[in-house]
């Protein structure tokens, strides 16, 4: 773990130059896979919640929106009622990951135009319930722009996730654990080290080492300390939705987790299966047709 620390201690000024781009996007997955079972499993009481049509080119998919999130719940009911997602594309499908959708942009693409950039002109605070709201199958969550342009986690207004997901064994769930572990804890580290940028370069400028490396000791200290009262775990619901149904694991805790399918995951499924081209954008247009609200709560 130090010689990590010290990476990107060393790289800091260079991290903190980098641009990144704007496109709201979510991480990709690359873990293998077990098989995994079509159904989705229920962890969250949906007895009183909105129910959310939207019928696609693939099919009908039925969604239940959180009251746990009421922000991202109202705002979405709204952009549902404004029409705003009448006609948008599933502009960014991955087999065994997700599907997203919700770019306004995308309702007169061009075949070859880049997508993941539009939206209502406005973001949302996070509203990440964690860990009682994860990324099991069939999870509905929003996307965003990543932690280094958005260290707050705000929410695209409009665009969304839903998360097909594999399924993990309790090995691979136990790697991903000290995986997470790792990159909690140098994120802590470069948050730490970019309040302490004008020190670090003017230590650099110095090359004085020694006073480097003790700040560097200081700062793996409180890392630590503060990873101590934050360790990165799951629950016992998450482990046993992905070892059954699955999902992505790997995003808890990162992004706003705001609702579920409850029926239509077979057409989820079909969607998830097209063929893609350039940034993952579906070869043939899927889209969504008609976005309704059943019974508003």
């Amino acid at each position: 773990m130090t010689k990590k620390y010290i990476t990107v201690f060393v790289a800091i000024s260079a991290i903190i130059a980098l641009t990144f781009s704007t496109r709201a996007m979510i991480a990709n997955d690359n873990v293998t896979s077990t098989n995994e079972d079509k159904t989705p499993v229920m962890t969250v009481d949906i007895s009183n919640t909105t129910r959310v049509l939207l019928v696609t080119t693939l099919g009908e998919i039925e969604l239940a929106l959180y009251n746990e999130t009421p922000q991202h719940r109202d705002n979405f009911i709204k952009l549902v009622n404004d029409g705003i997602y009448d006609g948008v594309l599933f502009h960014r499908v991955i087999n065994n990951f997700m599907i997203q959708t919700g770019d306004p942009d995308s309702k007169t693409a061009t075949i070859d135009a880049l997508l993941g950039s539009g939206g209502p002109g406005y973001d949302l605070p996070a509203e990440i319930v964690y860990p009682k709201l994860f990324h099991k199958r069939g999870a509905l969550a929003a996307a965003r722009e990543g932690d280094e342009t958005n260290p707050e986690r705000k929410s695209s207004g409009s665009q969304f996730y839903i998360v097909t997901g594999r399924r993990y064994s309790e090995y691979q769930l136990n790697v991903m654990i000290e995986r997470l572990a790792d990159q909690a804890k140098a994120m802590r580290f470069q948050t730490l080290a970019r309040e302490h940028i004008a020190e670090i370069e003017s230590l650099q400028a110095q090359n004085d080492t020694t006073a480097l490396m003790t700040l560097q000791n200081e700062l793996i200290m409180q890392t630590e300390d503060w990873y101590a009262k934050n360790p990165v775990q799951f629950t016992q619901q998450q482990i046993d939705a992905y070892s059954t149904v699955g999902g992505t694991p790997h995003l808890d805790g990162s992004y706003t987790v705001f609702g579920e399918v409850v029926r239509g995951m077979d057409v989820v499924d079909k969607i998830q299966n097209v063929a893609t081209g350039k940034n993952d954008r579906p070869v043939d247009d899927v889209k969504i047709i008609s976005a309704k609200i059943l019974n508003e709560k």
